[in-house]
């Protein structure tokens, strides 16, 4: 007992369990037979949870009633209902689970009452317990859930409306156990949509809404969107004043010029076109050795492009040279970053506190004018602090109770300013060869003394024997 959905966005297969919902079920069989479900609209959609279907005309349409069953469908609007069915092995927990959207039979009244006419609800997710009680299942989509991935990922407006419109074109029962009810008869093909049905329709299933662009003018717009991006990307690192930023219209870009043409060369050779306002061979800044290319930079725009027309080609020192126009931002960066830095300059100057006039009050820094004049190495810190460093270390060991001679500071000036490094290492190179040489001679006289000791006992021990011999 199956039946086969067709929807513009694919097909669903749903297997139905007629026996335990048999009602249901028949009712929803009886309804695809008759054609009732065909140009039905897909709404509330919830992505990840379900989406619903069943009312011809949808609940965006002022003529909608919200459908009927099929006894309401051939004996009259008094049986548009039918009490719902809850088994209580039919559960919300695999996705594709199909159930009959169900409302109170009265307002207000007891929950536990509740009916089912046309409209019906496929699960989108797993697990959805909210559901159990309030959506009596009565079938399960075994095919088709690549179509359920689609709808699942469709744009919606906030009341869960398809953006572009999503309907079931076509209901087909593969497999109906059950009788037909007095008076069903089966239409010979599917109707078509009626004028009310038209009316709701926002975005039809066969508009293509992505314009008809012509494949190189759709390139076009790629690489124009790329070297957007690209722009901006240099805008944030500073490598560009602004994204947006065009090249100079009145620069010329010069290049595979022999290496002994000079700026003098072009300049002469150029001017013939107009007014030149600057022109500079590009050096290397280690070698100066020419990178054989140059920037000539006109006054008016006219006169560039003049020059760009005669001169391509042109041979000049036994080189034919490349003329076009610059693409280079370099020499507006570099104005765009001083007038920049002087402008932040300029403010952190004039703040009351903070600023970078009042960070440079303490020379704690390299000072190059004053170690051009003194000719010495510049340091850190100021003199004074050095000296007062080098005062409290030497009162310091003066103080300390250990027996190791005083650390003496290697290198700087003493109190009056005066060299003393010279003289602390030949105090210490003098010390050191003189405890060297008392140990020496220490050692010695122990050595001599321990001689002596040892030739004595020897005359002593030779003298005992001799005498007990005798």
């Amino acid at each position: 007992m199956s039946v086969l959905l067709e929807l513009n966005v694919g097909d669903i297969v749903i297997d139905l369990h007629t026996e335990l919902a048999p009602n249901t079920c028949l009712n929803f069989l009886k309804l695809c037979k008759t054609k009732y479900y065909n140009f039905s609209p897909l709404y509330n959609i919830q992505k990840g949870f379900s989406f619903q279907t069943g009312d011809p005309l949808g609940p965006f349409s002022p003529e909608s009633d919200g459908g009927s069953s099929i006894w309401g469908f051939l004996e009259g609007s008094s049986k548009r209902f039918f009490p719902s069915e809850f088994n209580p092995k039919l559960k919300h927990t695999t996705r594709g689970t199909v159930s009959m959207a169900t409302a109170p039979l009265r307002a207000g009244g007891d929950d536990d009452e509740r009916v089912s006419g046309s409209q019906f609800i496929i699960t989108l997710g797993d697990n959805l317990d909210y559901l159990d009680g309030k959506s009596s299942i009565f079938g399960q989509v075994v095919e088709g859930f690549d179509t359920l991935e689609k709808i699942n990922d469709v744009f919606c407006d906030e009341t869960g409306r398809p953006l572009k419109d999503i309907r079931l074109r076509h209901t087909i029962v593969l497999d109906d156990p059950f009788d037909d009810p007095p008076g069903l008869m089966e239409p010979p093909e599917s109707p078509a949509p009626t004028e009310a049905q038209l009316a709701t329709v926002r975005i039809g299933d066969d508009e293509n809404l992505e314009e008809e662009v012509d494949p190189e003018e759709a390139e076009k717009r790629r690489r124009e969107r790329e070297a957007r991006a690209q722009a901006l990307t240099l805008e944030m690192v500073g490598d560009l004043p602004f994204a947006d930023v065009k090249p100079p219209e009145n620069v010329l870009f010069v290049c595979k010029l022999n290496p002994v043409t000079q700026d003098q060369d072009l300049e002469l050779i150029f001017s013939r076109f107009g007014k030149i306002l600057s022109c500079e061979v590009i050096r290397d800044r280690r070698t100066g050795d020419s990178l054989q290319y140059a920037f000539i930079e006109f006054e008016n725009q006219k006169d560039c492009e003049q020059a760009y027309f005669k001169m391509q080609g042109v041979l000049i020192d036994d080189h034919r040279i490349h003329v076009d126009f610059s693409q280079s931002v370099s020499r507006l960066s570099d104005v765009w970053r001083s007038n920049t830095n002087a402008k932040r300059q300029q403010a952190a100057n004039a703040r009351s506190f903070g600023g970078s006039s009042r960070l440079a009050q303490r020379q704690q820094y390299r000072d190059a004018d004053r170690i051009k004049e003194s000719g010495k190495y510049g340091m850190v810190f100021d003199e004074k602090e050095v000296h007062g460093r080098r005062d409290r270390s030497r009162h310091h060991n003066r103080s300390s109770r250990t027996r190791s001679p005083p650390y003496h500071h290697r290198g700087g000036h003493d109190r009056d300013g005066g060299p003393r490094a010279n003289d602390d290492r030949r105090r210490d190179r003098d010390s050191h060869r003189r405890d060297r040489s008392r140990n020496r001679e220490r050692d010695r006289a122990r050595k001599e003394d321990r001689g002596r000791d040892r030739d004595r006992d020897i005359r002593d021990r030779r003298g005992y024997d001799s005498h007990r011999r005798r």
